[in-house]
C-alpha cells in the first residue's frame, strides 16, 4: 500500500492551506485569470518557497500547484501543449523538492496532485456553479490527458478538487475506474452542504463507495458551516476516509476577482471533523500558514491520548 494510505490509515494528516493566498502574502500577484499558474512558469522559486513555508508551518501534504494548469488556459499565454505538459510535470517535482528541503521523507510528507475541474479552465467561476454544458463522456475526454500527465509524474496522490457537479463526479470516477491510480476526490458545495448544482452528497458517497480507486472523498472550497453539513452527510454515507479543507468563509466574485465577505476561525471544528472521520485536513482559498499551525496543533493533541 502507498505510504501517503498508510499514513491516512494511522491516523488524521494536514494538508496545506490557501496556495495562491500564501503566493500573494509573500508579494506576488495571482489576479490572473490563471491563477497561481502562472507564477507556476514564471517564478517557479515562488511556488517552491511556499510549499517549504506550508511544510514548515505543519502540513504533511502539498498540494501541487497544478489547479488551474490547463491546455486551454495557457492557450491564451499562446503555450503549446507540450510546454503545458512541461509543467504539469514540473509542479510535482517542486513540490518533491519542498519536501526535500524541509528535512522531510517520502515516509513523513506526501505531495498531491492538483486537478483542478472543468469549471476553473475558463477562468470565469463556474467552479462554484457546476454551469458545464458537457456530458459525462465529454468530461472525461477534457480530463484525461491532464490526468495521464500528472499520474506518470510520479505523486503520492491524484486530487480531483473542488469539482462542484455530479456529472463531473461520474466523469472522474469512471476515467479512474480500472486504472489502479491513488486517488481523492474532493467536492465543493453551497447551503446546506450539497453540491453547488444543488446535487445530493448521497450521490458522490455512492460514486465514491463504489470506485477503489478513490481512496478518500470530501470536500474544499466552501464556507465552514456548508463544509461541516456535507462533512455530517459524507460521514453517514460512506466508511471511507473523509477530507475537509474549507475557505475561510469570504466568497470569491469572479467579476472584480476579490473576495468579500468575514473571515471565520477554521481551527475551532477541527476536533468534530476528525471524530466524524476525516482524516485529511487543511485549508483551501484564504488559508494561511497560520491557519494550519493552528490545525496540525489541534490535530496533534486529538491524536495524542490524554495521560491517564
Amino acid at each position: 500500500m502507498p505510504a501517503i494510505l498508510d499514513a491516512i490509515a494511522a491516523g488524521p494528516v494536514v494538508l496545506d492551506g490557501g496556495l495562491g493566498t500564501h503566493l500573494e502574502t509573500r508579494g506576488n500577484s495571482v489576479v490572473s485569470a490563471l491563477w497561481s499558474a502562472k507564477l507556476l512558469r514564471d517564478r517557479p522559486d515562488e511556488v517552491l518557497a511556499a510549499h517549504r513555508d506550508f511544510f514548515a508551518a505543519g502540513a504533511r501534504i502539498a498540494t501541487t500547484c497544478s489547479y488551474q494548469v490547463t491546455y486551454e488556459g495557457f492557450a491564451s499565454e499562446r503555450a503549446e501543449r507540450d510546454e503545458v505538459d512541461a509543467l504539469l510535470r514540473s509542479s510535482v517535482e517542486i513540490a518533491r523538492r519542498a519536501r526535500s528541503d524541509a528535512g522531510l521523507t517520502p515516509e513523513q510528507a506526501w505531495v498531491a496532485a492538483s486537478i483542478g475541474p472543468y469549471g476553473a479552465s475558463p477562468g470565469q467561476g463556474t467552479e462554484y456553479t457546476g454551469d458545464y454544458d458537457l456530458d459525462v463522456d465529454d468530461l472525461r475526454r477534457w480530463h484525461r490527458p491532464r490526468l495521464e500527465v500528472l499520474a506518470a509524474a510520479g505523486p503520492d496522490a491524484l486530487l480531483f478538487e473542488t469539482v462542484p457537479a455530479l456529472v463531473e463526479v461520474e466523469a472522474i470516477c469512471r476515467e479512474l475506474a480500472g486504472s489502479g491510480a491513488t486517488a481523492l476526490l474532493s467536492v465543493t458545495v453551497g447551503t446546506g452542504g450539497a453540491l453547488r448544482t444543488g446535487a445530493s452528497l448521497a450521490d458522490v458517497a455512492d460514486w465514491a463507495n463504489r470506485t477503489k480507486e478513490i481512496r478518500a472523498v470530501g470536500v474544499n472550497c466552501a464556507s465552514l458551516r456548508d463544509a461541516d453539513a456535507a462533512i455530517r452527510t459524507l460521514s453517514e454515507r460512506t466508511a471511507k476516509p473523509l477530507i475537509a479543507y474549507p475557505n475561510t468563509g469570504e466568497t470569491w466574485d469572479p467579476d472584480t476577482r476579490s473576495w468579500f465577505g468575514d473571515p471565520a476561525p477554521i481551527d475551532s471544528y477541527v476536533e468534530g471533523w476528525l471524530d466524524r472521520g476525516v482524516r485529511l485536513i487543511g485549508g483551501c482559498c484564504r488559508v494561511t500558514t497560520e491557519d494550519i499551525e493552528r490545525i496540525a496543533d489541534r490535530v496533534e493533541r486529538w491524536a495524542t491520548p490524554s495521560p491517564r
